[in-house]
């Protein structure tokens, strides 16, 4: 038969006593430490069980999946915003680009208005060359009426006589050419 505590006890009377006794108190304190212990235990087995211990865990796990929610959240207005920089970037890149080609379009107008301020001097400066010619050819008119006028009617008194054809030659080939 197998051995037990009891049987122990039974045994010699002085050595079992002291024995008996060091196994009660050893089971005492086992006891006492089970006791200890697993009063705790339970009231925190009944604590974490209890209606307020649920809420709290419901409340942390809302709040880690609002996390998760404002987290995808800012992931997504982040990537939005990078996107907004590079169309910002483009529209930089853009605004230069016509920029410069403004600084072009305003240095060849510029040319162009001096182009027609030149023009515009030519202009004058051909006008007045017409009426100079429009006046030489007057003073030639009239020239060559005297000329025909002393031709037939011949006199001594007039000394230019003879530098009359030559002045006359002259303004018709400046009429020739202004023409």
């Amino acid at each position: 038969m197998a051995s037990t505590s009891y049987d122990y006890c039974r045994v010699p009377m002085e050595d079992g006593d002291k024995r008996c006794k060091l196994l009660l108190g050893i089971g005492i304190l086992v006891l006492l430490i089970i006791v200890i212990l697993g009063v705790p235990l339970i009231i925190f087995t009944i604590k974490a069980n209890s209606e307020a211990c649920r809420d709290g865990l419901r409340a942390v796990m809302e709040c880690r999946n609002v996390t998760h929610l404002l987290q995808q959240e800012l992931t997504e207005a982040q990537k939005g915003f990078q996107d907004v920089e590079a169309q910002a970037a483009t529209c930089n890149h853009t605004v230069m680009a016509l920029m410069a080609s403004l600084d072009a379009e305003k240095a060849q107008g510029q040319k162009k208005v001096e182009e027609l301020e030149e023009i515009t001097t030519l202009n004058h400066k051909l006008q007045d060359a017409s009426a100079e010619v429009e006046r030489l050819r007057r003073e030639n008119q009239v020239l060559s009426v005297r000329i025909a006028d002393k031709k037939y009617y011949p006199s001594s008194q007039d000394s230019s006589s003879a530098a009359a054809p030559q002045l006359l030659i002259v303004l018709l080939g400046l009429s020739a050419l202004l023409q």
